[in-house]
Parts: structure tokens; C-alpha cells; sequence
């Protein structure tokens, strides 16, 4: 286990003996009072608080409980096969106000497990579909969906919820919003202090998670818990494709940019992973690799995770009881990570992941990097997009006085490439402070360099 990983201790619960059950010790001419024949309206809920300490759960269906949950307001982001789950859950637990934020499109392939789509909807967005069907199936609940993208918004948006649930199947997009609600957090204002849940599938594994910004480990803090996607060597898709993944790789990597330019494809678009699918089948044919089909190319592109709706079932409902539980206070919520596992029976565990001090988003402390003073910028580049806690894609490099490598613009490109073949040590100074940035880093990371002994 992950030495940042702190084994969840139990707390058996105690039940005072007022709360038990009256045993057979007792008179056969005493009745006996279970819980059902207790009347909950007459439960005295101002001491939620102290019974929550001692164990003990209240009505779950009083009075106060439901308007806690009508108050409360919910953002859902994805609807797809885990947020068509939680927005079905959280509308059917009792929450009136849910918002929904998902930039895709329905497509065929999602009909098998995303059951708030039919196949009348394909074409049409999953936010405006998910949240006209909640709606017209469940009286009283408003879905305000959003069809884009979650960096479309602004801190505004996001300030108007109590409770954020992520249903996505991306990492980018959970650095972003996670990223997002650490720095909106003000201490002199409760009204930005935003809470997330974090549930993600692949296949018959889940995990559910609870961050509190600034307060427990954030998903930064855990990067390296997650891996990088597949990647194959250019050398092999380029001249000896083995594997129909591979002649895929090639005709949405070398190839679509030979043919098109500068012009990006687009992974929902059907017209270009249709493009991408013939050429990889003619390729595949030319070195006998078959394998190659519409639905695999869809799926090496868009980077799709396997998906099963049993697994999204349990996760979407481990969330939405936790949602439950910080919109009521009335059981202790998850403390702060829970992983199952379906593939061999029925397994779950819960522990606790540590914040990590140097942790570019939520941590105090600057991130050390021990590295050989004759490495090139280039083997210092090829070094961070290797580290499994950083994930980066393109990091630009630069200090405080100079630009040692920027990605982008163009101009900026082309006036440090140069740099590339340099010595790191050429360039920085032992002990100084090198800032890098990239499209898949929320913040700016504060790297300190020092020199190997």
C-alpha cells in the first residue's frame, strides 16, 4: 500500500441500553417494543448531534431530513453511464435542486447501460436528455442541464452549490473542477467552501472518494494512484504494427495529420472516427492484422474505459449515500476513500489517503527534484512527463528570469527549442526555483532543483 495510505481505524458502535431491544429476561406479560413500533416524529431532533457520536442514526424521513434536501443544491458533472446513476439516485432520495453538466453527445454504444437515453435521442445532448426524463419521472425535481464543457463556467456557477458529484471518465477534467474548488476556497467565507465526491468505474472496479477542500487530501494529492493511458512507441505504429490498436494509433496520430494538417479531429464527430476507422483497416489489411473495428477505434481514441452497469450501479449509489449523508449530518461520512473490486465476488475497502505536503494544489510545501546536473532540458521534460504524480502531457519550462522552454505559441516554441540540447545546469542555478506549466496541470507546479551528489 501507498505510504501515503492510512489504514481507516473502526469504531465498534454502542448502542445505550435505552436503545435496545427489551430480551426474552423480560416478563412474558410486558410487551415487547421493536423499532417499528416507535414513532419517529416523536424523536427529538436536537440531539442528532450527540447521537451521531454515540453511534446511533435518526429518522430518515423526517420532516427536518427533507428540507435539508429540498435546500440543498446539487451539480452533477457527466451524464453518462455513472451520472445517468446518480442524477436517477439523487432525484428518487429526495433532492429537488440538481444541476447537470456533460459536453457529449448520445450515441449508440451508450444505450446498454445509460438508461435515461433512447434511441431516438442519439445525436442530442446528454445533459438536455438526462434532465427532461429525471423530470418528467420523478414530480417536483428540477434539472438545470449544461451542454459543455466544465471550464465554460465560472467561480460564480460553481459558489451557487453545496455539494459537487463527479461522474466523469476523465482525469483532466477532474484535476480541473478539484483544482477549481481548492482555490475558491476563502477561510473568512463558508458560502465557497464546496464539497466533492468523486466516483469513477473501469470495468468491475470503482472507487468512491470524499474531498474536502483544503481539509483532507484532494485528488491531486493521489495522482499517482491512477494510470497513465496506453501509449505505444511511434517506431512500432509507424513500421511494425502488430496489434490492431496499433494501426489505429497510426491513423489518428501520423496519419490524420499528414492528411488534414492543422486541423484537429474531433472524437465525437462520427464523420472523423469513421475517417480514422478505414484507414486503420486498410493498414491492418496491408500487414495482416485483423481485430480492426468501428467500435474499437472509437473506443483507442477516445481513450474509452470499459464500462459495466453493475459496477456503475454500486458506485453511483455509494456517492449519492454519501451526498446524503453531507446534506444531513446524519451519519458519519466516508473517511475519505472507498475501492471495490467485482471481478472475483463482492470486495470493498475503505482507507484514508493522506494529504501530501508538496502537493501542487492543496499542499504548503514546493516539490524537490534530485536530478543530474548534465541532464538536457530534454531529458528533464521526458523525466516529468514520465512521473506518475504529475501525469503532464507538454510542460512548458520556465524561471523566474528566464523561459527555458515553452510549448506554446509558435514563436515562443521556436525561440527555445534551442535550450532543449542544453545542459539543465546551464541554465538554473542549484537551489533554484523552475515553474511548470501544461495543459493536463490545474495550477502551476513550483519545481526546486538540486543537484545530485
Amino acid at each position: 500500500m501507498d505510504s501515503n495510505c492510512v489504514k481507516r481505524q473502526e469504531v465498534p458502535m454502542t448502542i445505550p441500553d435505552s436503545k435496545r431491544l427489551r430480551t426474552s429476561s423480560h416478563s412474558s406479560n410486558e410487551e415487547m417494543t421493536t423499532p417499528s413500533d416507535i414513532d419517529m416524529s416523536e424523536v427529538d431532533e436536537s440531539k442528532y448531534g450527540e447521537d451521531l457520536e454515540k453511534g446511533i442514526i435518526g429518522a430518515l424521513n423526517s420532516p427536518k431530513i427533507a428540507k435539508e434536501l429540498e435546500e440543498k443544491k446539487i451539480l452533477v458533472i457527466g451524464a453518462g453511464g455513472l451520472g445517468c446513476e446518480i442524477l436517477k439516485n439523487l432525484a428518487l432520495t429526495g433532492f429537488k435542486q440538481l444541476h447537470v453538466i456533460d459536453m457529449d453527445t448520445i450515441d449508440l454504444s451508450n444505450l446498454n447501460r445509460q438508461f435515461l437515453f433512447r434511441k431516438k435521442d442519439i445525436g442530442k445532448s446528454k445533459a438536455n436528455v438526462a434532465a427532461s426524463f429525471v423530470m418528467s419521472r420523478v414530480p417536483g425535481v428540477e434539472v438545470v442541464p449544461y451542454f459543455g464543457k466544465i471550464q465554460d463556467k465560472d467561480e460564480d456557477y460553481y459558489k451557487q452549490f453545496q455539494i459537487i458529484i463527479c461522474g466523469l471518465d476523465s482525469v483532466e477534467a477532474r484535476r480541473w473542477i478539484n483544482a477549481k474548488l481548492v482555490e475558491m476556497y476563502d477561510e473568512d467565507d463558508m458560502e465557497t467552501w464546496k464539497l466533492l465526491i468523486d466516483g469513477g468505474t473501469e470495468g468491475f472496479k470503482g472507487q468512491a472518494r470524499v474531498i474536502i477542500p483544503t481539509m483532507s487530501s484532494c485528488y491531486e494529492c493521489s495522482l499517482e494512484l491512477f494510470s497513465k493511458p496506453t501509449t505505444f512507441p511511434i517506431c512500432t505504429i509507424a513500421n511494425t504494427p502488430r496489434l490492431p490498436e496499433h494501426c489505429i494509433e497510426w491513423a489518428s496520430v501520423l496519419e490524420w495529420p499528414r492528411v488534414w494538417g492543422d486541423k484537429k479531429y474531433d472524437t465525437d464527430n462520427p464523420d472523423d472516427i469513421n475517417w480514422m476507422y478505414q484507414q486503420a483497416a486498410a493498414r491492418a489489411a496491408t500487414f495482416k492484422i485483423t481485430g480492426v473495428t468501428y467500435s474499437l477505434t472509437q473506443g483507442v481514441v477516445k481513450n474509452i474505459i470499459p464500462a459495466i452497469a453493475s459496477t456503475n450501479a454500486v458506485i453511483a449509489a455509494s456517492c449519492c449515500n454519501e451526498a446524503y449523508k453531507l446534506a444531513t449530518f446524519i451519519a458519519p461520512y466516508l473517511n475519505n476513500y472507498m475501492m471495490y473490486t467485482g471481478n472475483s465476488g463482492i470486495y470493498t475497502y475503505t482507507f484514508e489517503l493522506e494529504k501530501k505536503p508538496a502537493c501542487p494544489v492543496c499542499g504548503v510545501e514546493s516539490t524537490t527534484a534530485e536530478v543530474d546536473p548534465n541532464m538536457t532540458v530534454e531529458e528533464l521534460i521526458d523525466w516529468l512527463a514520465e512521473k506518475p504524480d504529475a501525469q503532464l502531457k507538454k510542460p512548458s519550462l520556465r524561471t523566474a528570469s528566464t523561459s527555458i522552454y515553452m510549448q506554446a505559441p509558435k514563436v515562443l516554441e521556436e525561440a527555445t527549442r534551442p535550450n532543449l540540447s542544453k545542459k539543465i545546469s546551464e541554465l538554473v542555478d542549484d537551489g533554484e526555483y523552475i515553474t511548470v506549466t501544461d495543459a493536463a496541470l490545474p495550477v502551476s507546479l513550483q519545481l526546486r532543483i538540486k543537484w545530485k551528489a
